[in-house]
Parts: C-alpha cells; structure tokens; sequence
C-alpha cells in the first residue's frame, strides 16, 4: 500500500525513520515519542491505531499489543519538512511502559538540578510485561 501521498512524510526508503510524536487529542498532552518507517506509517494509517518501529527489537510495534494500551488514532499531522510526524490519539490506559500516563513524567527542579515525578504511576510493568520496571531514563520503544 502506497502512503497518501507519496511525498509526505519524507521516508528516503522503507528503513528510513521518522520521529513520531503521540499527543493526547482531548488534552494536547504530549505522551510519547516514538519512530515510523514507512511500513509503521502506512499501517496506522491503514488500521487507525499507532503503530511504530522499535530500534531496539528492528520490527514494527503495535503500541498495546502487549499492555493492551492502544493509541487510536484521530488525526495525523506532518511538519513543514515532512520529516517528523504528529499523531493525535485517543489513548487507551497509560501510553508510557513505565506505568506513566505520559512517558514525559519527571522534571527537572531547577533549584537542586534533580529531577521529580510529578505524576503518580498507573501501572506496574512487571504486573503488564512481567519484568521488572525499566531503568532510567526508561526507553520509549520497549
């Protein structure tokens, strides 16, 4: 299947990745960021659910196919150079496998340079993936 146009977004070949960013549609909260190849790209726009290319298994990842915490996906965005991608999605339980609502939970306190959770963990992911939780900073294509 060809894109909707094959011009956009700017994929060079099939293995060339683009960033991809899944923002919550009903909030604007940024929840993730993730990478598309072509295939990940004609896919959610084929099935309506994010899908992403994972670096570190080098194959395509249907976000919820473990967890069951699915992106659908509402609206696809590209920017002006077509080279990064926006999903706004309507996420299913917690879109970090951390157990975060958002993979972007810490900040830093700029008064001691340390970073803070700010928001509370919503699942363990040795309960979902049963391995223990990731180390920080936690990958976002696991």
């Amino acid at each position: 299947m060809k894109s909707p146009n094959d011009e956009l977004p700017q994929f060079d070949d099939d293995q060339h990745l683009l960033p991809a960013i899944a923002q919550e549609a009903s909030s604007g909260r940024v929840l993730m960021l993730g990478w598309m190849n072509r295939a990940a790209f004609n896919e959610t726009v084929e099935s309506g659910k994010a899908v992403y290319f994972s670096r570190s298994r080098n194959s395509l990842w249907r976000k919820g196919e473990t967890s069951g915490h699915v992106q659908e996906v509402e609206q696809i965005l590209v920017d002006c150079d077509a080279d990064a991608i926006l999903l706004r999605v309507h996420q299913t339980g917690a879109a970090c496998h951390a157990g975060f609502t958002s993979c972007f939970y810490r900040e830093l306190n700029r008064t001691d340079n340390s970073w803070q959770e700010f928001e509370p963990r919503q699942f363990d992911p040795a309960d979902v993936y049963g391995k223990s939780t990731p180390p920080s900073p936690p990958n976002p294509n696991e």
